[in-house]
């Protein structure tokens, strides 16, 4: 639920604050919007499988997942952040998240004039351990920061590092055409569905022929493989919620778990476990 910011809100913005779920991470989101900074940020943690109303927000939005996974429903694309990944939101977008797993991330809000060649749609990204320590002390340091000393230099610095990530493609697109919008719709409700492409055809009265050509067009990928990349995303967030790999590996689709590993190495160069890292992690001594 997305609460409005109030002008006579009394709450205390001079130091940033950890928010517990959508309603109070909302509230405090509204808040953030309005202080003269270049850039706001918070904290939030929030519940499995709860969920933010449909909003937009006046700034530009980086969120950093930490723990757990969030998935995020845009109206172009869904997209599922892993933790270790950040998600660019540009102003105005309207987005819609999902917690798998007790997620926690870290967020800021950046005003549009800071960042040169803002990305005007959202962009995915996986982050270095120097983000990840930059966006550690940007939740710390007090909301209305210095932008002349220690701390306008850090947040410069991080909106910088930002900016050199590499983008990750764990993201769908989701075409304008209302016929192929509510065959993706559909798939994405269940990943596991086996509707070849001549079901969905007849389904929408059109041919195969110009099925395949009107999907490549507009998601840039054939149907299967757009499939394959939903089933991948589903299983993402799955895993990050905690459910076996077997479990998820039946669930989305795949006849074994193997050919479901092999699939997920394939695609995003490791294991599952290890992607999401949940191996212990290993201890270095210097």
């Amino acid at each position: 639920m997305k609460v409005a910011a109030r002008p006579n809100d009394t709450v205390d913005l001079r130091v940033s604050r950890k928010q517990s779920g959508p309603v109070a991470a909302a509230h405090y989101a509204g808040q953030l919007q309005q202080v003269e900074r270049p850039v706001a940020a918070m904290a939030a943690s929030y519940p499995n499988e709860s969920m933010s109303a449909r909003h937009a927000h006046r700034r530009d939005q980086f969120i950093l997942q930490t723990a757990g996974v969030t998935s995020m429903k845009t109206e172009r694309g869904h997209f599922v952040v892993p933790p270790g990944h950040g998600l660019w939101i540009p102003a105005g977008i309207v987005h819609q998240s999902r917690a798998w797993g007790e997620a926690e991330i870290q967020t800021i809000y950046v005003t549009r004039d800071q960042v040169k060649n803002a990305p005007a749609t959202c962009r995915l990204i996986r982050v270095s351990s120097l983000v990840e320590a930059l966006m550690q002390e940007a939740v710390q340091m007090p909301t209305r920061y210095d932008p002349d000393g220690r701390d306008g230099r850090l947040v410069a610095f991080l909106l910088d590092e930002i900016g050199r990530m590499p983008e990750v493609s764990l993201h769908v697109r989701v075409p304008p055409d209302p016929r192929l919008a509510a065959i993706c719709e559909a798939v994405l409700l269940d990943p596991s569905s086996a509707l070849t492409l001549d079901e969905w055809a007849d389904r929408c009265h059109l041919s195969r022929r110009t099925l395949t050509r009107l999907f490549r067009r507009e998601t840039g990928q054939s149907f299967s493989a757009w499939r394959q990349r939903v089933r991948l995303l589903e299983a993402l967030a799955r895993l990050g919620a905690g459910e076996a790999v077997t479990c998820v590996a039946l669930d989305v689709g795949y006849d074994s778990p193997s050919a479901f590993a092999a699939m997920f190495k394939r695609e995003l160069g490791t294991a599952p476990r290890q992607y999401l890292r949940w191996s212990d992690p290993e201890i270095v001594l210097r």
